[in-house]
């Protein structure tokens, strides 16, 4: 950390979150009333500003339009959509649930680990299942995705990691970006706001392209 700070304070800024407000403010178009906005803020406070922008632009630079042309294609001609996901994920799930079913979309959500298992072994090839994962790693989700895997059931995810299981077993991927800070690295309740832009993009995108 010193050895940073000495060399942003040798390229004249006064610490690398200075150097951060300064590269973003002259590369950046999208927000320059913001940034103006912000720019006297406390420079932690800043951080954590630059935090949210950072997960928002790097998961829209991820977006890939024929991986989210087949997303919208699996959930057009699926005869039933089942969604799973955990922790804070369950929000998004939640939602994405909500949305499908006002679209007329035969869609259920499923949060509970055994629910999850014994449901993952009853889907056949007329299902799709959405698994909502952070990190991709969470054992019932992966278990459940391997079962689809083994009887040919489509599959989406979304998440941020793709070197994860549940990428690997999954047909589907759409990625979003998460930053390495946490404010909470005690806790896992990491921000899902990169799947909370995926998931909106994902569906807003399938109404206008059917609805």
């Amino acid at each position: 950390t010193s050895t940073i700070v000495r060399c942003m304070k040798k390229l004249h800024y006064r610490g690398f979150t200075d150097f951060k407000f300064q590269f973003v403010s002259e590369k950046s178009q999208q927000f320059p009333e913001a940034l103006e906005k912000i720019k006297n803020i406390d420079s932690q406070i800043q951080s954590a500003i630059f935090k949210n922008q950072e997960e928002v632009t790097n998961t829209i630079n991820y977006l890939d339009s024929s991986i989210i042309e087949d997303a919208l294609v699996a959930v057009r001609y699926s005869k039933k959509i089942t969604i799973f996901a955990r922790g804070f994920s369950e929000h998004i799930s939640n939602e994405m649930t909500v949305k499908l079913q006002l679209l007329d979309k035969h869609c259920e959500e499923h949060t509970d680990p055994n629910i999850i298992r014994i449901k993952a072994k009853k889907f056949t090839r007329d299902d799709l299942v959405i698994f909502v994962s952070l990190n991709g790693e969470t054992e019932e989700l992966v278990e459940a995705a391997q079962f689809c895997k083994r009887n040919n059931v489509k599959t989406i995810l979304l998440t941020t990691n793709k070197e994860s299981s549940l990428f690997q077993l999954c047909d589907i991927n759409l990625q979003g970006y998460k930053s390495k800070q946490s404010f909470f690295p005690d806790y896992e309740v990491r921000s899902r706001l990169p799947l909370q832009v995926l998931a909106r993009i994902f569906l807003d995108a399938y109404v206008i392209r059917f609805n």
